[in-house]
């Protein structure tokens, strides 16, 4: 079991219809003011629902560690580019280059002049619990705070998704600052020995946000086998 605290946190999350003023409305998604006008035509919707959750818990003038995960990062560009070039055009290499998996981690790093270290982790059939892990190794290794950006969006038609449960119907994104002391909502994190088919990251997101807006006082969440408990002390 490791215990930490959440200091902050916001989300994106237009499919759960709950009002609660930790959670961005989708239809007053903008884009910070420190956001250069140049890479602003780069971020797709997926891209300023991150900024926007991960804003609100920076401080200025200070940088930290920041992990970010993402099931399927946005694989609908990948597919775009694949149609592309089944079709016979050309390929533009900016496309390219904002359809790779860290491509949002990057052009965060650029806003927000982040300069510590940015870990990006594709978490597959583990869920949100790897998140959590990395960043807690982080804090193990003497960082005061961590920065955890959590983010997928619905996949297109085109892939297949059962069995697989791996596909959310909405785009979601979550920030959370945490850290080993301080001020903020005590939590522990434990491994269990539950039996749970919850699915992968997109569909345990809306449960875990759920979780932080509940008085409920822990919440599990498991997939092929591996199960993690989140406890709030």
């Amino acid at each position: 079991m490791i215990d930490f605290r959440v200091c902050y946190w916001r989300a994106w999350a237009p499919g759960l219809c709950i009002t609660d003023d930790r959670l961005i409305n989708p239809t007053e998604v903008g884009l910070p003011e420190c956001v250069p006008k140049l890479l602003q035509r780069r971020l797709s919707p997926l891209a300023k629902a991150v900024f926007n959750v991960a804003e609100p818990c920076l401080e200025e003038g200070k940088t930290l560690p920041v992990v970010f995960s993402s099931a399927h990062g946005e694989i609908c560009k990948s597919l775009v580019m694949l149609q592309t070039i089944q079709a016979g055009q050309e390929l533009s290499p900016t496309a390219f280059s904002l359809s790779v998996h860290n491509a949002i981690a990057g052009l965060f790093s650029i806003a927000f002049n982040i300069n510590r270290e940015i870990t990006v982790i594709a978490p597959g059939q583990e869920g949100v619990a790897p998140a959590f892990i990395e960043a807690l190794g982080i804090l193990q290794e003497g960082a005061n705070q961590v920065l955890i950006i959590l983010y997928d969006e619905p996949i297109a038609d085109f892939y297949p998704i059962a069995p697989f449960n791996l596909n959310a119907s909405s785009p979601c994104a979550i920030g959370l600052k945490i850290a080993l002391t301080g001020n903020g909502q005590p939590l522990s994190l434990s491994r269990t020995t539950q039996f749970r088919e919850d699915g992968e990251q997109p569909v345990q997101l809306p449960a875990l946000i759920r979780f932080f807006l509940s008085e409920d006082r822990s919440l599990s969440l498991g997939n092929k086998g591996h199960c993690w408990t989140w406890q709030k002390n």
